[in-house]
């Protein structure tokens, strides 16, 4: 059933991309992207509307929110989720397009702090002691969150650092808290910090990967786009060669395609 999709997307998507040069006319979608995707997503919302003439409205927040207010009528086409299982959920309850998820990025989660020296390479800083405000995300409403509590719990700091965390509504709220002041440290998302290589700004943790589940990062077309044309066509974009390589140039990995 997947690969069918796949393929079907796949042609609906060149088909587009060739009239969109003709003159046909463009539609405008509304895309759920969370919150760690929007640096990325942007581009690629440029590049499609650029390529085949349609127009994307991103809205951004927590996969948590976004499950509540799909739940509730929102008229979102596509969902970007920063986990597997929303996308999973959503399938079951009829909410989104049987057949349609996919992979389209694995993050990577990193404590980052826009002062130099702040934190170290290993991540040491947490078990010194100097730890005055750590920011993470809600980790009941944002997958991001729920890995940064995996790793606190699998160091064993979680109760000793219990009394220093600030929460978050979504990862872009950990940022900028971070960046504000109002916290020394968070959890991010590599890709708020991160472009082809360099931590753009003050210094990073990359933390293993061993320390939290794997954060699966799934794609869904939801009831309201499943015969829009124009969120078809994105899902496709969202796999293209190119798109895949901009996606990892801000430090996600992306699955290997299947034939």
């Amino acid at each position: 059933m997947r690969h069918r999709f796949r393929t079907t997307i796949g042609s609906v998507f060149a088909a587009i991309a060739l009239l969109a040069g003709t003159g046909t006319r463009a539609s405008e979608i509304t895309v759920a992207v969370a919150s760690n995707f929007a640096a990325p997503m942007r581009i690629i919302a440029q590049d499609f509307t650029r390529l085949t003439g349609h127009q994307v409205r991103l809205s951004f927040a927590a996969t948590g929110q976004f499950h509540a207010q799909i739940r509730h009528g929102a008229p979102f086409a596509v969902l970007l989720s920063a986990d597997a299982l929303t996308p999973e959920q959503l399938e079951r309850e009829g909410l989104g397009v049987a057949g349609s998820r996919f992979t389209y990025a694995t993050g990577r989660l990193a404590l980052w702090s826009p002062r130099v020296g702040t934190v170290d390479p290993a991540g040491r800083v947490l078990q010194t002691g100097f730890v005055e405000r750590i920011a993470l995300a809600n980790p009941r409403t944002a997958p991001y969150g729920a890995a940064a509590r995996q790793v606190l719990v699998r160091l064993g700091l979680e109760e000793q650092l219990s009394g220093r965390i600030v929460e978050a509504m979504s990862i872009a709220q950990v940022y900028q808290f971070v960046a504000s002041g109002n916290a020394a440290m968070g959890f991010v998302s590599l890709a708020q910090i991160y472009r082809d290589g360099v931590i753009a700004r003050g210094a990073a943790w990359i933390v293993p990967e061993s320390l939290h589940e794997p954060i699966r990062q799934d794609a869904i077309l939801l009831q309201p786009g499943r015969n829009h044309a124009a969120a078809i066509a994105l899902l496709a974009h969202l796999r293209s060669p190119a798109t895949r390589e901009l996606i990892r140039s801000f430090g996600y990995e992306t699955p290997a395609e299947q034939p």
